[in-house]
């Protein structure tokens, strides 16, 4: 997609309604002749732009692609998507964003894919990452700070994504430690934080998102552990993909920014909250063995689970996969 083409698109939503071809002129300095070539352009693409003469030109319905220019449409964060790459197929975002972050890339910088060839899931698992359905995103941070610290960023995804899905399709998300977004106990996003770090700080930490949107019961695979979902499934309703990873980023930007002047405790206060656990009897396994069994105690300062045993006792758990009973 040309800047031309992306201006117009702009203007298409600022104005909401029909654009002029004067106005388009005059915003964008092109004649007549290169608007109508930026237009059918557009069309090409699968937007529904009417033309009717003395009115203008009127975008009717638009592709559900993921580009720059739609995400913009919808982006107002400070720090996050200042600069967003957009990948018809990658082996990994987490990879591609890992790479750019060790050649200088900007802080904030998020490399999105149509689909993934590998995309990466917790512990070594696959994310099944199918095209044109859901979101795969990588976000690139340099927060400073010690590596025991970077872990509570996963934590700030899970809380960006959570309230995204609140907003674009009025459903009560609940997060499952450490890394997981569930709805009706149904996995519909999982988070992948890496990190490049030095003993003294932190270089980067890499946010991976994976959120299911579109996605039929068809193209799940058929050896999940889990049960898995998607907006699509839970409301009957397809999901704008350009508008939720804006709802998104936004958010992530919100407590990203939180995060740097206050700290984990906002964000570790609004986890717990949202927590699948909360108040609620768990066990913990670690390949196949029982670990922990006792009631959801919140997360520490680091993100670690505690869970209370029967005789008062805190476990401090760092890695597991959780049951809640």
């Amino acid at each position: 997609m040309t800047t031309a083409s992306g201006a117009i698109l702009r203007l298409f939503r600022e104005q909401d309604g029909f654009v002029s071809g004067e106005t388009i002129s005059r915003e964008l300095h092109v004649s007549r002749t290169a608007i109508w070539k930026q237009i059918n352009g557009l069309r090409k693409l699968g937007y529904v732009i009417e033309a009717v003469p003395s009115r203008g030109y009127y975008l009717k319905s638009a592709p559900d692609v993921l580009s720059v220019e739609e995400i913009a449409a919808h982006l107002n964060a400070a720090t996050i998507g200042k600069h967003i790459i957009c990948l018809g197929e990658a082996a990994s975002t987490n990879s591609d964003a890992f790479r750019l972050a060790e050649q200088g890339a900007d802080e904030g910088t998020v490399v999105l894919a149509d689909s993934q060839r590998s995309g990466k899931g917790r512990m070594g698992r696959v994310w099944s990452s199918p095209a044109g359905v859901n979101l795969y995103c990588s976000i690139i941070l340099r927060p400073g700070g010690m590596p025991n610290e970077a872990p509570q960023l996963t934590f700030l995804s899970a809380v960006a994504v959570a309230r995204a899905i609140e907003q674009v399709s009025g459903l009560n998300p609940e997060i499952k430690w450490p890394n997981d977004v569930l709805i009706n106990g149904n996995k519909v996003a999982g988070l992948l934080n890496e990190m490049s770090a030095e003993t003294d700080g932190i270089n980067f930490v890499i946010l991976g998102i994976g959120v299911n949107l579109n996605m039929t019961v068809e193209q799940f695979p058929a050896d999940l552990r889990n049960p898995a979902t998607s907006l699509l499934l839970e409301t009957g309703r397809p999901v704008s993909r350009a508008a939720f990873t804006a709802v998104m980023l936004n958010e992530l930007d919100r407590l990203y920014r939180d995060f740097i002047s206050h700290g984990f405790a906002p964000v570790r206060e609004e986890w717990q909250r949202r927590c699948n656990a909360h108040g609620r009897q768990l066990t913990v396994s670690d390949g196949g063995t029982e670990i922990a069994r006792g009631i959801f105690a919140g997360i520490d300062g680091s993100g670690a689970l505690l869970v209370q045993e029967t005789d008062g006792t805190i476990n401090r758990i760092l890695s597991g996969d959780v049951r809640v009973l």
